[in-house]
Protein backbone atom coordinates (compact mmCIF):
# COMPACT_ATOMS: atom_id res chain seq x y z
CA UNK A 1 0.00 0.00 0.00
CA UNK A 2 1.13 3.24 -0.38
CA UNK A 3 -1.00 5.59 0.83
CA UNK A 4 -3.10 5.33 4.41
CA UNK A 5 -5.42 7.60 5.95
CA UNK A 6 -4.98 7.53 9.97
CA UNK A 7 -7.28 9.10 11.67
CA UNK A 8 -6.72 10.19 15.80
CA UNK A 9 -2.90 10.55 14.33
CA UNK A 10 -2.01 11.80 17.52
CA UNK A 11 -3.39 9.81 19.83
CA UNK A 12 -1.58 7.32 22.02
CA UNK A 13 -2.37 4.27 19.64
CA UNK A 14 -2.65 6.30 16.28
CA UNK A 15 0.87 8.07 16.26
CA UNK A 16 2.43 4.46 17.38
CA UNK A 17 1.19 2.79 13.82
CA UNK A 18 1.97 5.71 12.00
CA UNK A 19 5.32 5.77 13.23
CA UNK A 20 5.41 2.38 12.05
CA UNK A 21 3.93 2.66 8.71
CA UNK A 22 6.17 5.39 8.09
CA UNK A 23 9.26 2.76 9.15
CA UNK A 24 7.97 0.81 6.33
CA UNK A 25 8.12 3.84 3.76
CA UNK A 26 4.51 4.34 3.12
CA UNK A 27 3.05 7.69 3.05
CA UNK A 28 0.43 8.40 5.40
CA UNK A 29 -1.80 11.23 6.01
CA UNK A 30 -2.67 11.87 9.54
CA UNK A 31 -5.80 13.60 11.25
CA UNK A 32 -6.50 14.51 14.16
CA UNK A 33 -8.72 17.40 16.36
CA UNK A 34 -5.90 17.69 18.98
CA UNK A 35 -9.39 17.53 21.76
CA UNK A 36 -8.43 18.77 25.20
CA UNK A 37 -10.09 15.61 26.39
CA UNK A 38 -6.82 14.70 28.36
CA UNK A 39 -3.57 17.07 28.40
CA UNK A 40 -2.97 18.12 24.63
CA UNK A 41 0.81 18.16 25.34
CA UNK A 42 1.21 14.66 25.34
CA UNK A 43 -0.39 14.92 22.17
CA UNK A 44 1.60 17.89 20.84
CA UNK A 45 4.89 15.37 22.12
CA UNK A 46 3.64 12.91 20.02
CA UNK A 47 2.81 14.90 17.30
CA UNK A 48 6.10 16.56 16.72
CA UNK A 49 8.18 12.95 16.52
CA UNK A 50 5.87 11.96 13.98
CA UNK A 51 6.55 15.55 11.72
CA UNK A 52 10.23 14.96 11.62
CA UNK A 53 9.66 11.54 9.87
CA UNK A 54 9.25 11.44 5.97
CA UNK A 55 6.76 10.43 4.31
CA UNK A 56 3.95 12.41 6.56
CA UNK A 57 1.26 14.85 6.13
CA UNK A 58 -0.97 15.89 9.10
CA UNK A 59 -4.87 17.42 8.95
CA UNK A 60 -5.48 19.67 12.03
CA UNK A 61 -9.80 18.04 11.93
CA UNK A 62 -12.19 16.19 13.04
CA UNK A 63 -14.28 13.09 11.64
CA UNK A 64 -17.61 14.50 12.27
CA UNK A 65 -16.90 17.66 9.48
CA UNK A 66 -18.03 15.32 6.44
CA UNK A 67 -17.41 18.47 3.98
CA UNK A 68 -13.42 18.68 5.26
CA UNK A 69 -13.09 14.14 4.61
CA UNK A 70 -14.90 14.73 1.32
CA UNK A 71 -11.92 17.32 0.45
CA UNK A 72 -9.19 15.15 2.53
CA UNK A 73 -10.88 12.39 0.16
CA UNK A 74 -10.88 13.98 -3.06
CA UNK A 75 -6.71 15.60 -2.69
CA UNK A 76 -5.64 12.45 -1.69
CA UNK A 77 -5.86 8.77 -2.99
CA UNK A 78 -6.20 6.66 -0.16
CA UNK A 79 -5.33 2.46 -0.06
CA UNK A 80 -6.99 2.25 2.91
CA UNK A 81 -8.60 4.20 5.87
CA UNK A 82 -7.37 2.98 9.81
CA UNK A 83 -9.62 5.04 11.90
CA UNK A 84 -8.25 5.09 15.60
CA UNK A 85 -10.24 8.36 16.11
CA UNK A 86 -12.30 8.62 18.80
CA UNK A 87 -12.62 9.82 22.35
CA UNK A 88 -11.59 7.37 25.40
CA UNK A 89 -12.61 6.58 28.72
CA UNK A 90 -15.05 4.76 30.90
CA UNK A 91 -15.73 7.38 33.17
CA UNK A 92 -16.16 10.15 31.06
CA UNK A 93 -18.85 8.53 28.90
CA UNK A 94 -20.86 8.00 32.07
CA UNK A 95 -20.26 11.92 32.54
CA UNK A 96 -21.26 13.01 28.77
CA UNK A 97 -22.42 10.03 26.65
CA UNK A 98 -23.22 12.44 24.01
CA UNK A 99 -19.26 12.84 22.63
CA UNK A 100 -19.12 9.66 22.49
CA UNK A 101 -22.06 9.01 20.08
CA UNK A 102 -20.64 12.26 18.20
CA UNK A 103 -17.22 11.28 17.68
CA UNK A 104 -16.86 7.41 17.90
CA UNK A 105 -20.18 6.44 15.98
CA UNK A 106 -21.06 9.40 13.27
CA UNK A 107 -17.29 9.63 13.05
CA UNK A 108 -16.91 5.61 11.79
CA UNK A 109 -20.05 6.44 9.84
CA UNK A 110 -18.69 9.31 8.17
CA UNK A 111 -15.41 7.56 7.22
CA UNK A 112 -17.33 4.65 5.77
CA UNK A 113 -18.94 6.95 3.71
CA UNK A 114 -16.38 8.52 2.36
CA UNK A 115 -14.79 4.97 1.87
CA UNK A 116 -17.81 4.11 -0.32
CA UNK A 117 -18.15 7.42 -2.12
CA UNK A 118 -14.25 7.49 -3.42
CA UNK A 119 -13.34 3.78 -4.23
CA UNK A 120 -11.82 2.69 -1.06
CA UNK A 121 -11.68 -0.79 -0.39
CA UNK A 122 -9.85 -1.33 3.15
CA UNK A 123 -10.93 0.38 6.17
CA UNK A 124 -9.73 -0.68 9.73
CA UNK A 125 -11.81 0.18 12.83
CA UNK A 126 -10.64 0.40 16.18
CA UNK A 127 -12.86 -1.17 19.11
CA UNK A 128 -12.49 -2.25 23.03
CA UNK A 129 -12.72 -5.18 25.43
CA UNK A 130 -14.82 -3.28 26.85
CA UNK A 131 -17.78 -4.33 24.95
CA UNK A 132 -18.12 -7.94 26.26
CA UNK A 133 -19.18 -6.54 29.67
CA UNK A 134 -19.09 -8.03 33.17
CA UNK A 135 -19.51 -11.41 32.83
CA UNK A 136 -17.43 -12.70 29.72
CA UNK A 137 -15.56 -16.00 30.11
CA UNK A 138 -11.61 -15.60 30.51
CA UNK A 139 -9.93 -15.58 28.56
CA UNK A 140 -12.44 -14.12 26.21
CA UNK A 141 -13.20 -15.15 22.53
CA UNK A 142 -14.62 -13.15 19.30
CA UNK A 143 -17.76 -14.67 20.20
CA UNK A 144 -18.72 -13.72 23.60
CA UNK A 145 -21.55 -11.95 24.35
CA UNK A 146 -20.98 -8.37 23.18
CA UNK A 147 -25.35 -6.99 24.02
CA UNK A 148 -24.32 -5.93 27.85
CA UNK A 149 -22.02 -3.45 27.78
CA UNK A 150 -21.43 -1.48 31.10
CA UNK A 151 -20.80 1.86 29.76
CA UNK A 152 -22.22 4.50 27.14
CA UNK A 153 -18.32 4.23 25.58
CA UNK A 154 -18.35 0.61 24.89
CA UNK A 155 -22.15 0.92 23.10
CA UNK A 156 -20.27 3.67 20.86
CA UNK A 157 -17.74 1.41 19.86
CA UNK A 158 -20.17 -1.95 19.38
CA UNK A 159 -22.17 0.93 17.00
CA UNK A 160 -18.96 1.15 15.03
CA UNK A 161 -18.51 -2.23 14.32
CA UNK A 162 -22.45 -3.29 13.89
CA UNK A 163 -21.86 0.05 11.11
CA UNK A 164 -18.96 -1.42 9.53
CA UNK A 165 -20.34 -5.05 8.76
CA UNK A 166 -23.44 -3.11 6.75
CA UNK A 167 -20.88 -1.25 4.60
CA UNK A 168 -19.01 -4.41 4.18
CA UNK A 169 -22.27 -6.32 3.31
CA UNK A 170 -24.29 -3.51 1.09
CA UNK A 171 -20.69 -2.14 -0.98
CA UNK A 172 -18.17 -4.71 -0.37
CA UNK A 173 -16.02 -2.77 1.86
CA UNK A 174 -13.12 -5.15 3.51
CA UNK A 175 -13.16 -4.53 7.31
CA UNK A 176 -11.31 -5.48 9.95
CA UNK A 177 -12.30 -4.51 13.62
CA UNK A 178 -9.77 -4.87 16.15
CA UNK A 179 -10.97 -5.05 20.11
CA UNK A 180 -7.58 -3.88 22.10
CA UNK A 181 -6.90 -5.04 25.60
CA UNK A 182 -6.01 -2.44 28.02
CA UNK A 183 -3.03 -0.88 26.13
CA UNK A 184 -0.22 0.45 27.91
CA UNK A 185 3.48 2.39 27.38
CA UNK A 186 5.29 5.38 26.89
CA UNK A 187 3.68 8.44 26.22
CA UNK A 188 0.29 6.57 26.98
CA UNK A 189 -3.15 8.45 28.30
CA UNK A 190 -2.98 10.47 31.48
CA UNK A 191 -6.01 8.95 32.54
CA UNK A 192 -5.12 5.59 32.40
CA UNK A 193 -4.07 3.84 35.38
CA UNK A 194 -0.39 2.89 34.12
CA UNK A 195 0.44 6.69 33.55
CA UNK A 196 -1.04 7.59 36.72
CA UNK A 197 0.78 4.95 38.58
CA UNK A 198 3.85 6.12 37.60
CA UNK A 199 3.27 9.67 37.85
CA UNK A 200 2.23 9.25 41.64
CA UNK A 201 5.04 6.89 42.92
CA UNK A 202 7.90 8.65 41.18
CA UNK A 203 6.62 11.74 42.68
CA UNK A 204 5.58 10.05 46.33
CA UNK A 205 2.17 10.81 45.77
CA UNK A 206 -0.84 9.20 47.00
CA UNK A 207 -1.64 6.68 44.61
CA UNK A 208 -6.02 6.48 44.35
CA UNK A 209 -7.12 3.05 43.13
CA UNK A 210 -11.04 2.44 42.97
CA UNK A 211 -12.08 -0.96 44.18
CA UNK A 212 -9.81 -3.12 46.59
CA UNK A 213 -7.16 -3.65 44.14
CA UNK A 214 -7.53 -7.53 43.31
CA UNK A 215 -9.67 -6.55 39.81
CA UNK A 216 -7.37 -8.01 36.93
CA UNK A 217 -6.19 -7.02 33.54
CA UNK A 218 -4.16 -8.65 30.20
CA UNK A 219 -1.70 -5.08 29.60
CA UNK A 220 -1.16 -5.08 25.97
CA UNK A 221 2.36 -3.32 25.41
CA UNK A 222 1.63 -0.30 22.37
CA UNK A 223 4.25 -1.57 20.15
CA UNK A 224 2.39 -4.88 20.19
CA UNK A 225 -1.12 -3.39 19.32
CA UNK A 226 0.30 -0.80 16.20
CA UNK A 227 2.22 -3.99 14.63
CA UNK A 228 -1.47 -6.09 14.98
CA UNK A 229 -3.47 -3.47 13.66
CA UNK A 230 -0.59 -3.16 10.52
CA UNK A 231 -1.69 -6.73 9.97
CA UNK A 232 -4.99 -6.03 9.38
CA UNK A 233 -4.52 -4.14 6.33
CA UNK A 234 -4.98 -7.84 4.87
CA UNK A 235 -8.06 -8.76 3.30
CA UNK A 236 -10.31 -10.34 5.41
CA UNK A 237 -14.05 -9.99 4.10
CA UNK A 238 -15.58 -8.78 7.55
CA UNK A 239 -13.64 -10.16 10.69
CA UNK A 240 -13.08 -9.21 14.29
CA UNK A 241 -10.27 -9.70 16.61
CA UNK A 242 -9.07 -9.41 19.59
CA UNK A 243 -5.48 -7.92 20.39
CA UNK A 244 -4.67 -8.51 23.95
CA UNK A 245 -1.39 -8.49 26.46
CA UNK A 246 -1.44 -12.57 26.96
CA UNK A 247 -0.16 -11.72 31.17
CA UNK A 248 -2.58 -11.24 33.60
CA UNK A 249 -2.21 -9.50 36.58
CA UNK A 250 -4.15 -7.73 39.48
CA UNK A 251 -3.89 -4.13 40.02
CA UNK A 252 -2.25 -4.79 43.61
CA UNK A 253 0.39 -6.95 41.58
CA UNK A 254 0.94 -3.74 39.13
CA UNK A 255 1.44 -1.57 42.08
CA UNK A 256 4.13 -4.01 43.29
CA UNK A 257 6.11 -4.38 40.15
CA UNK A 258 6.21 -0.66 39.99
CA UNK A 259 7.15 -0.29 43.37
CA UNK A 260 10.25 -1.96 42.82
CA UNK A 261 11.11 -0.67 39.31
CA UNK A 262 11.06 3.18 40.62
CA UNK A 263 12.49 1.89 44.30
CA UNK A 264 9.86 4.15 46.29
CA UNK A 265 6.72 2.65 47.98
CA UNK A 266 3.17 3.47 46.78
CA UNK A 267 1.03 5.36 49.26
CA UNK A 268 -2.33 3.50 48.48
CA UNK A 269 -5.96 5.42 48.53
CA UNK A 270 -8.64 2.45 48.00
CA UNK A 271 -11.40 4.18 46.72
CA UNK A 272 -15.11 2.68 46.50
CA UNK A 273 -15.71 0.53 43.28
CA UNK A 274 -16.34 2.59 39.73
CA UNK A 275 -19.56 0.81 38.95
CA UNK A 276 -18.79 1.36 35.24
CA UNK A 277 -15.56 -0.51 34.99
CA UNK A 278 -15.15 -4.11 34.57
CA UNK A 279 -13.50 -6.26 37.28
CA UNK A 280 -11.37 -8.34 34.73
CA UNK A 281 -10.20 -8.69 31.08
CA UNK A 282 -7.85 -11.16 29.30
CA UNK A 283 -7.83 -11.61 25.65
CA UNK A 284 -8.25 -15.19 23.35
CA UNK A 285 -5.87 -14.11 21.04
CA UNK A 286 -5.97 -17.10 18.79
CA UNK A 287 -8.27 -15.72 16.16
CA UNK A 288 -5.31 -12.99 15.57
CA UNK A 289 -2.65 -15.67 16.08
CA UNK A 290 -3.83 -17.90 13.23
CA UNK A 291 -5.55 -15.44 11.08
CA UNK A 292 -3.09 -12.66 11.01
CA UNK A 293 -0.01 -14.25 12.31
CA UNK A 294 -0.28 -11.74 15.59
CA UNK A 295 1.78 -12.36 18.75
CA UNK A 296 2.29 -10.28 21.35
CA UNK A 297 6.03 -9.80 21.68
CA UNK A 298 6.83 -7.31 24.62
CA UNK A 299 6.39 -9.07 28.55
CA UNK A 300 4.99 -6.94 30.97
CA UNK A 301 7.79 -6.64 32.80
CA UNK A 302 10.05 -5.47 30.24
CA UNK A 303 7.19 -2.70 28.90
CA UNK A 304 7.17 -1.34 32.42
CA UNK A 305 10.78 -0.88 32.68
CA UNK A 306 10.08 1.36 29.60
CA UNK A 307 7.41 3.47 30.91
CA UNK A 308 9.70 4.14 34.07
CA UNK A 309 12.70 4.93 31.94
CA UNK A 310 10.15 7.07 29.36
CA UNK A 311 8.58 8.91 32.49
CA UNK A 312 12.45 9.48 34.06
CA UNK A 313 13.93 10.86 30.55
CA UNK A 314 11.08 13.94 30.24
CA UNK A 315 10.61 14.77 33.60
CA UNK A 316 11.23 18.03 33.25
CA UNK A 317 7.65 18.37 31.80
CA UNK A 318 5.54 15.45 32.93
CA UNK A 319 4.81 16.63 36.40
CA UNK A 320 2.98 19.00 35.46
CA UNK A 321 0.31 16.88 33.24
CA UNK A 322 -3.07 17.07 34.12
CA UNK A 323 -4.99 13.50 35.10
Amino acid sequence: MNQILVTGAAGFIGSKICEFLLGDGVRVVGIDNMNPVYDPRLKEYRLKNLQSMQGFDFILGDITDNVLLDQLFIDHQFDAVINIAGVPGVRLSVENPWIFLETNTRGCLNLLEQCRKHGVHKYIQASTSSVYGENAPYPTPETADTDHPLQPYAVSKKSAETMSYAYHYLYGIDVTIFRFFTVYGPAGRPDMAMFRFVKWISEGLELKVNGDGNQTRGFTYVDDIARGTILGLKDVGYEIFNLGGHESISINQLIQKLEAIIGRKASIDYLPVFKADMSANLADISKARSLLGWNPEVELSDGLERIVEWYRRESSWLPGIRL
